[in-house]
C-alpha cells in the first residue's frame, strides 16, 4: 500500500497537479504554456511572469518548471533549482534597472502562500522618496 501512495505523488508531481488541493496547478499550467502568461524569463528549468496582482510597480513571479509545493517541500536534489531561481531573480532586477528590491518566498497557507507551487516574488520599482523610506513598502499587506 506504502508503495502504491508513493507511485500517486510521484505522478502528482511530475503532472502538475497541487497535492494539497488535488486540482490542476496553474503554475504547471504556465510552464506548460497550457495557459499564457507574460512571461520575462525563461530556461529549461526556470519560468518568471509578471504577477497578475501586483503589490509593486514591478511584481514577477519566479518558480521551478518542475512542481515543487513550497519552500517546505524542498529535498536535497532541489538545490540546484532554489539557486537558479534567485539567480534568476537577480538577473531580472538587473535587466529591469532595479537598484533596490525585494525577494520573497511565502511558504504554506498560514505564510501567506495563495499558489501550491513554490515561487519568488521579486518587488521593486518604488521611485517615490515616501514609499522608499516606508517599511515595509505601502502595498505589501494588502
Amino acid at each position: 500500500m506504502r508503495r502504491a501512495y508513493k507511485k500517486t505523488i510521484s505522478f502528482l508531481r511530475t503532472t502538475g497537479y497541487c497535492l494539497r488541493t488535488k486540482v490542476d496547478c496553474i503554475f504547471c499550467k504556465i510552464a506548460k504554456k497550457e495557459v499564457s502568461s507574460n512571461v520575462v524569463y525563461e530556461d529549461d528549468q526556470v519560468m518568471a511572469f509578471e504577477d497578475i496582482k501586483p503589490s509593486a510597480p514591478v511584481h514577477y513571479l519566479i518558480v521551478p518548471k518542475e512542481h515543487i509545493q513550497s519552500i517546505a517541500h524542498l529535498e536535497g536534489n532541489h538545490r540546484d533549482i532554489l539557486s537558479k531561481i534567485i539567480y534568476a531573480a537577480k538577473d531580472l532586477a538587473n535587466k529591469f534597472g532595479l537598484k533596490g528590491y525585494k525577494l520573497v518566498f511565502n511558504v504554506g497557507k498560514e505564510g501567506g502562500q495563495v499558489i501550491d507551487h513554490l515561487h519568488l516574488h521579486l518587488l521593486g520599482g518604488w521611485n517615490n522618496k515616501k514609499d522608499i523610506e516606508a517599511v515595509p513598502h505601502p502595498g505589501l499587506d494588502k
